[in-house]
């Protein structure tokens, strides 16, 4: 056996700051681990955890594109993508992303994060206003944040709020996501676009939630709705649907000859690997042939909506994400034990993915989920919410 290892005492004042965390976000829980950390899954349980909404995950045709890959290329170029920029560099993938989602162009990140990080780096400049949705995914607070925007938040889905604030600071940037990832609503696209004509804003929508799942094909719900080509920016993580890792940013060619020279997520990270993307092309293959798995994912998520709703809970999704609002720390931990020892599995999110004591219990859908599971599902949803000691917002 090992000697155990010695580290050297850390300065106090980064003591005192991991005590804190430990004394926050770990020890007041029952089994001293932090909130989204319960038990592990037994192998008949209902798991879900996950944002393979399609379960591409285990798809032979996809594992076998991508160990191919593997075995075949030996001609790997590990560095920054900023030196990859030539055209005979370009992955074809980012062509075939971009006709598919309906964009100029595209490029591709190492994840959703960077796309996020890197593209409102590059397209706000210091003091710009930011007009981004109280639910948008953190990584576009950050971008907004590190360009030194201007961030004015406005109320979750509310376009009368985002026009307030528009009126008040001016022309900017309005962020949202198209399906927001803790309750799953949708975002008025339509609305959204006619306040960014009318004040001369720039757009950016994250669709890392919709592309795969919604539009003709999976193309999103910009394609579907007809709006693609009236948004200036598309942001997408390909570690939901596409089931595997990266991320992309599409928009107009002039972003795309300036964005890998400026964004810092793209210049100080390592390119995606051409087996990688060979397994991304393949995966965006199935994802267009995958119209009866979406199908399926919609009656399934539909199915435990409208269960849930009828049961008595607050149920705010339009989508295939749905969400149990839990409120404060200990009921959540309360409600998460309560539904695991009965094999039913969601993701727990707390701060700082929401705020404080708006924790939620969040399932996400997949097309491998059988209506028998959602009857269990119900079935232990509908114990939980009669039960006097757990509690529902």
């Amino acid at each position: 056996m090992s000697e155990t290892i010695q580290s050297k005492p850390l300065p106090s004042f980064i003591e005192e700051r991991l005590d804190f965390y430990i004394q926050d976000l770990i020890e007041p829980n029952e089994n001293k681990k932090h909130l989204v950390l319960g038990k592990r899954p037994p192998c008949n349980a209902v798991v879900l955890q996950s944002n393979d909404y399609l379960a591409l995950s285990h798809n032979k045709e996809i594992q076998n594109a991508h160990r191919d890959a593997i075995s075949q290329h030996d001609d790997n170029v590990v560095m920054s993508a900023i030196f990859l920029q030539d055209d005979e560099s370009k992955p074809v993938f980012e062509t075939q992303l971009a006709s598919f989602v309906g964009m100029p162009s595209c490029l591709l990140s190492q994840s959703g994060w960077a796309a996020n990080v890197g593209l409102l780096q590059t397209i706000c400049a210091p003091n710009i206003p930011v007009y981004i949705d109280f639910f948008a995914h953190m990584s576009l607070w950050e971008g907004a944040r590190i360009a030194g925007a201007q961030i004015h938040p406005f109320m979750h889905n509310n376009t009368s709020h985002l026009r307030k604030q528009i009126s008040r600071h001016g022309s900017g940037i309005i962020v949202v996501d198209s399906v927001y990832s803790t309750i799953g609503t949708i975002a008025p696209l339509r609305d959204i676009y006619e306040i960014a004509q009318e004040f001369d804003c720039g757009l950016v929508v994250d669709e890392s939630h919709s592309l795969g799942t919604h539009g003709p094909q999976g193309a999103g719900i910009l394609q579907g709705l007809g709006l693609t080509h009236k948004v200036d920016f598309i942001t997408v993580s390909l570690a939901k649907t596409f089931a595997y890792r990266a991320g992309a940013i599409l928009g107009p060619e002039k972003l795309a000859k300036t964005l890998p020279f400026v964004a810092y997520p793209a210049i100080f990270s390592s390119t995606v690997l051409p087996q990688e993307i060979i397994r991304l092309e393949k995966t965006l293959d199935v994802i267009r042939k995958s119209d009866d798995k979406r199908d399926i994912l919609f009656e399934r998520a539909k199915s435990l909506a409208v269960g849930l709703k009828r049961i008595g809970f607050t149920i705010r999704s339009e989508s295939q994400i749905i969400a149990l609002e839990c409120g404060n720390e200990r009921n959540t931990e309360r409600v998460r034990d309560f539904l695991e020892e009965r094999n039913v599995y969601g993701a727990v999110f707390c701060r700082p993915a929401t705020g404080r004591n708006k924790n939620i219990i969040r399932f996400s859908v997949n097309a491998d989920m059988t209506a028998a599971e959602v009857d269990h599902v119900l079935t232990v949803c509908q114990q939980a919410f009669a039960h006097p000691d757990l509690e529902f917002v």
